[in-house]
């Protein structure tokens, strides 16, 4: 085991990363070395002020020390005559070593949140002695760092941390059974814990609370439907394109910022537009009520909830998408306003509408980003119907190809006309004028361009 350092150049200086390796002997007597520690980077000038003085602690005095470490070859230098220590890196053994800055920023943080305090009167220690505010620090550290499942923190990363050190503890904090006891025990506090967190965020980073982001998403499980009736796992509309398994849908209110405010995980087969009355009411009852925003999806909010919340006292305001269907009929009124600049490359019209403002936005950014992404799928789409044109297939055959580049490329495929022959493997496609101006592109292609293609049966 031995210290081994790498260079790298960086705007012109060099930096050296050191890590802790050893030797590890291979089959046919190759040996490679395994990194057992990550030091980062230690420059000449820190290297140089450790040689000259260390803080050691002397056991046996119970006192401190200055000591100055060098290696066993090397000669004790005059002006650390005294206090200078000779080490034996060949015998140097590196014994369970473990992550530690991470550990200890984290618990940090949790203090300053003031999360100790606010756990130490919620959750006493079990008569058995099962300290559960170091069990749920262990489990927030753990998802601040390194976010996997309990039973991972069971069973490897709990060793692999100082945790225990910094808390105290032994593995016996980690048990499997306490750490899923423990989320059980936190459940009861979430409404407490949401207004904690709340005053925290705005006495440390001055965080609003004017703007709220409201979503939704579901996560599936691949399992057997539940037998019982009051398990929220169901089958519904899935995001994640997996209808074929049971999922739960899980409601998120967030600033801006990023700071949670409340969650809900709520049935499988929960319909978006039927969630955010109830969201509406927790919030005003938790928080109470005042000026605020929601910035939401157009499939969360109905006609009937967006009406209450205009005649609610104070009125709550709110941004969201609008219908598709209901821009056709705001179509007329929109192209009659003119745009207005909101910054360079964005413009907007406005469209008053007795108490609600339609707002039209056009982002040259965002319009330049779908016309590359146009351009790249037709032109995808003529290729692979060149090279479809000089394929010799079965009319079955054909049909499955076309079927495929079609699914692939949707939007292209609207804007080219392609007409397959009733009776053999043919097929014919065209390019019509005006269609890349209609759907807003400025795509080359060989525009009006048609080809025929034969395909002999085989």
């Amino acid at each position: 085991m031995y210290l081994r350092f790498t260079r790298r150049r960086k705007d012109g200086k060099e930096h050296r990363y050191w890590s802790i390796v050893e030797s590890k002997r291979c089959a046919g007597g190759r040996v490679v070395q395994r990194p057992v520690l990550y030091l980062g980077e230690i420059n000449d000038s820190q290297r140089e002020a450790w040689c000259r003085i260390v803080d050691a602690f002397d056991e046996g005095s119970q006192q401190h020390r200055q000591l100055a470490l060098f290696p066993a070859g090397q000669g004790v230098p005059e002006h650390a005559r005294g206090y200078g220590l000779q080490v034996r890196l060949d015998a140097m053994e590196l014994r369970r070593p473990r992550q530690w800055g991470a550990c200890w920023l984290s618990c940090h943080l949790y203090e300053q949140l003031e999360l100790d305090r606010f756990w130490t009167e919620r959750l006493p220690d079990s008569r058995e002695g099962t300290s559960w505010r170091h069990i749920l620090q262990t489990l927030v550290c753990y998802r601040l760092i390194d976010p996997g499942s309990e039973w991972r923190l069971h069973r490897q990363w709990f060793e692999q941390s100082a945790m225990g050190d910094l808390l105290g503890e032994d593995y016996s904090l980690v048990s499997k059974n306490a750490l899923y006891r423990c989320l059980d025990k936190v459940l009861a506090h979430k409404t407490a814990l949401f207004s904690h967190l709340r005053q925290r965020w705005q006495d440390l980073f001055g965080a609003s609370f004017e703007v709220l982001l409201y979503d939704l998403t579901s996560t599936y499980f691949e399992s057997d439907p539940p037998d019982d009736e009051n398990d929220k796992r169901r089958y519904g509309y899935s995001r994640d394109k997996r209808s074929d398994c049971v999922q739960v849908v899980i409601a998120l209110i967030v600033t801006p910022e990023g700071f949670p405010l409340a969650y809900e995980v709520l049935p499988g087969n929960t319909a978006d537009n039927t969630t955010l009355r109830g969201f509406l009411q927790k919030i005003e009852n938790q928080y109470g009520k005042a000026q605020r925003i929601w910035v939401m999806d157009r499939g969360i909010p109905t006609d009937e909830v967006l009406a209450e919340m205009r005649q609610s006292d104070p009125p709550i305001s709110y941004l969201v998408g609008t219908p598709k269907g209901r821009l056709t009929q705001l179509e007329k009124a929109l192209l009659e306003r003119p745009w207005q600049a909101v910054r360079d490359g964005v413009d907007v019209k406005l469209l008053p509408d007795e108490q609600e403002l339609y707002v039209l936005a056009r982002s040259r950014a965002r319009i330049d980003k779908e016309r590359a992404m146009r351009r790249r799928k037709l032109k995808w789409l003529w290729g692979r119907l060149k090279e479809l044109s000089a394929m010799r297939l079965k009319r079955e055959e054909l049909l499955m190809k076309l079927g495929a580049a079609r699914d692939k490329a949707r939007a292209a495929w609207r804007l080219v006309d392609i007409e397959v022959d009733p009776q053999i493997a043919s097929f014919s496609y065209a390019l019509p004028r005006g269609s890349l101006s209609t759907a807003h592109q400025s795509v080359w292609t060989p525009a009006g361009q048609a080809v025929e293609v034969l395909h002999p049966a085989d």
